[in-house]
């Protein structure tokens, strides 16, 4: 490994990140982002959210998450357009916010993915035991074996993780549009018998179930579901002609993602009642276990419609599309983490060995600290009773939407920065839609979001463990940044003197 090996930097408008290779296309640019928003979310926890706010409130639930991430989105794809890095949010931070809140930024998303990827591979050895028991296969076996996978997929070359990202996410795309189309046929009575009509959209309290309280549970699931899309700003480090293929995943992946979910959404209102035994029972199978993911995958909306469409074995279908997503996103996880980390080494805010690649482009030793930690944290599920491991899925909880407010609030004041230099938004190469009232938009549901994950502890019986335990993540994060800020005494960055250039160190 070798600074001098890397490909150097080119042109002046960010056209070549002087250690990495832009060898991603824009179908990879599509898919990753993709692949990284739609899991298990959809797939098995889609069922529980029409049963706590019926098919109105879980729509509007879901429309209003959309509005808030086309927000994110634009603002995102407006920075990553006119500066592609791969440390996106983290480089933009630090560049229009402060050198204090980049860096914490920076730090908060490798250690959210870090852990993402053990939670990964604790739900890999799950899915693994529907097909092979314990007491045959040890489960840390699996673990093993997917780590070394995904170590594999992200060594040899960015085109290596692209293409395999490419057709994990496929599996996930080609699996809901069979599932809209079955539901559609089912739904006018071609397919499954007559058609249910408005049926379930009329019986008990349906549209609306549970009321406003209904809607924001709903709310707060939907937030972390789309949690994923921003993995485009990362990846335009890497990504061929980013000033034309950027802008175009910007638009097209929001929209798409923004289909499957509204789309899978009301195929099951019209096909399921809220109120249908299966749902509930999916919705309450404890996912924890072999056992009670088991239970949760064969009470699926996703399965219910396959086996009502006559394919044999649907629950055996959903867990293997199932263990395909947790591939896609352990796989998008290791990449986004890595290349964090070896952005911020670039910055000189992590060790310089992170900075460093191979002659293929790719950082080796951030992608084996980043591995290496995401093994250490899904060890600590196999130790005691798992109270480490389980605070530490907690600590992540909030990171991405903390991300996410940290992309709209360095998109207003990077456009506060375009404007005081005197340049005119006009030339900017993409620009966002609705400025400035959609990044503000965009933050402000992201603190309610944020916000409304304590609700239930406050409003029931009070228990600061609980409590802790929900906004640990936000703790870390404020002591990352007000420890930086107190040793560094770095200042929020004046307008004026703010890094406008083209091109990322």
């Amino acid at each position: 490994m070798s600074d001098s090996a890397a490909t150097p930097k080119t042109g002046s408008h960010g056209k070549a990140d002087p250690r990495l290779r832009r060898n991603l296309k824009a179908r990879h640019l599509n898919m990753i982002a993709i692949g990284g928003a739609i899991g298990t979310g959809l797939f098995v926890a889609s069922g529980g959210t029409i049963t706590g706010a019926g098919p109105g409130g879980a729509l509007l639930a879901y429309g209003a998450i959309g509005v808030m991430v086309f927000f994110l989105m634009q603002s995102l794809g407006e920075m990553a357009t006119y500066c592609p890095s791969s440390g996106a949010f983290e480089v933009y931070a630090t560049r229009y916010v402060s050198k204090s809140f980049g860096f914490a930024q920076g730090w908060n998303y490798w250690y959210n993915w870090a852990i993402t990827v053990a939670a990964e591979l604790v739900a890999a050895t799950i899915v693994m035991q529907y097909w092979f028991p314990p007491d045959q296969v040890p489960p840390w076996i699996w673990s093993g074996v997917f780590l070394l996978i995904l170590f594999t997929l992200n060594a040899f070359s960015v085109r290596g993780f692209g293409e395999s990202e490419f057709w994990f996410a496929a599996i996930k795309v080609v699996t809901v549009l069979i599932f809209l189309a079955l539901g559609v046929l089912m739904i006018v009575g071609i397919l499954g018998g007559d058609s249910p009509g408005l049926t379930n959209w009329q019986i008990g309290e349906a549209p609306f179930v549970n009321g406003f309280w209904g809607i924001m549970g709903v709310f707060m699931i939907a937030g972390f579901s789309f949690q994923g899309t921003e993995m485009i700003g990362i990846a335009a480090g890497e990504t061929e002609d980013p000033e034309k293929n950027v802008p175009k995943a910007t638009r097209a992946v929001f929209f798409r993602i923004l289909l499957f979910y509204i789309g899978a959404i009301l195929v099951i209102a019209f096909l399921i009642p809220y109120t249908d035994p299966s749902l509930l029972q999916g919705a309450s199978a404890d996912d924890s276990t072999a056992q009670g993911f088991t239970e949760a995958v064969t009470k699926s909306p996703f399965t219910l419609l396959f086996e009502r469409a006559g394919i044999a074995g649907a629950a055996g279908v959903m867990n293997a599309v199932i263990l395909t997503s947790i591939l896609s996103a352990g796989n998008s996880g290791v990449y986004v983490a890595t290349r964090m980390l070896y952005s911020m080494a670039k910055e000189r805010k992590a060790p310089r060995l992170f900075g460093r690649v191979t002659s293929h482009g790719v950082p080796l030793a951030a992608l084996a600290a980043t591995c290496l930690i995401g093994a250490a944290c899904f060890a600590t599920s196999r130790v005691g009773s798992g109270v480490v491991y389980s605070w530490l899925v907690n600590a992540s909880g909030l990171a991405g939407f903390i991300t996410w407010m940290g992309i709209a609030w360095s998109h207003f004041c990077f456009r506060r920065a375009y404007k005081a230099q005197g340049k005119d938004p006009k030339d900017l190469p993409y620009r966002a839609l609705l400025y400035p009232a959609g990044p503000l938009i965009a933050l402000a549901m992201c603190a309610i979001v944020v916000v409304g994950q304590s609700l239930d502890v406050i409003a029931g019986e009070f228990s600061v463990i609980k409590f802790i335990g929900i906004y640990i993540g936000l703790f870390f994060f404020l002591a990352i940044w007000g420890g930086h800020k107190l040793v560094t005494r770095s200042r929020a960055v004046d307008p004026m003197n703010a890094d406008l250039s083209r091109t990322a160190q």
